[in-house]
């Protein structure tokens, strides 16, 4: 049976390198690829993608559908400064700041669920994936701080989890879950990277083929969850 993938952020440093992974794996007919701008990746189908867009959100949907079913749709975007360093105290807080986050980092996901996973067969297995991050869990939170990023990546999570109690009910081989990459070496990990062991510190490359091994591993009775690079499932 024929099968496709999307990767939505695909010209980011972790997406890019997913793109390149997934467009040359043989169990997959064809790899979408978006990114605000459609710009073409090699061995991938480009497809423009804005994700506070409704009608562009509609639109990505509209397209896929015409392709093979997907069985696995990454959602490889984020936002962590660009501008707005992350807070470090409350007096720091910022309406525009929590907005942001907020629209990137879980909204931007929620809606992309909304335009796709109509599209994933309820036959067979299919995976829908995010990237969080570790310090979206509550119980882990030991430092505080951080607080657009922490508390948007939070809901991300929560999102997660109803998409996968949803999607149990119709999907039931369905896997839905969130990764935590580690340290990459990409732009938006780059003025975080200082102190970071270099046996921690990823290439997007190294981060692509942990992310995909998780989720190649992953069953039914894993979703919902949120997982680390190396598998180990982070706390909520």
């Amino acid at each position: 049976m024929k099968q496709s993938a999307v990767v939505v952020g695909a010209t980011g440093g972790i997406g890019q390198a997913l793109v390149r992974r997934i467009a040359a794996d043989p169990q997959f007919d064809m790899c979408w690829a978006t990114s605000r701008a459609g710009a073409p990746v090699p061995g991938a189908q480009a497809v423009a993608l804005d994700l506070q867009d409704d009608a562009s959100l509609q639109a990505l949907g509209e397209r896929i559908g015409q392709g093979p079913p997907p069985t696995l749709i990454v959602v490889a975007t984020g936002v962590l400064h660009d501008g707005k360093s992350p807070e470090r105290a409350y007096r720091q807080l910022d309406r525009d700041h929590l907005e942001r986050d907020f629209r990137i980092n879980a909204i931007g996901p929620a809606l992309v669920a909304r335009s796709l996973l109509p599209l994933m067969p309820r036959d067979r297995r299919a995976v829908f994936a995010a990237l969080s991050a570790r310090v979206g869990s509550i119980s882990d939170n030991r430092l505080g701080g951080w607080h657009a990023y922490r508390a948007s990546k939070a809901a991300l999570n929560m999102i997660l989890r109803n998409l996968a109690i949803e999607m149990a009910r119709t999907h039931p081989l369905a896997v839905v879950a969130g990764l935590h990459p580690g340290t990459v070496d990409t732009h938006m990990s780059a003025p975080f990277q200082k102190g970071v062991a270099p046996e921690r510190l990823f290439s997007p490359e190294a981060a692509a083929e942990h992310l995909l091994g998780v989720l190649a591993g992953l069953t039914p009775s894993d979703t919902g969850g949120v997982f680390a690079w190396d598998g180990a499932r982070i706390p909520s």
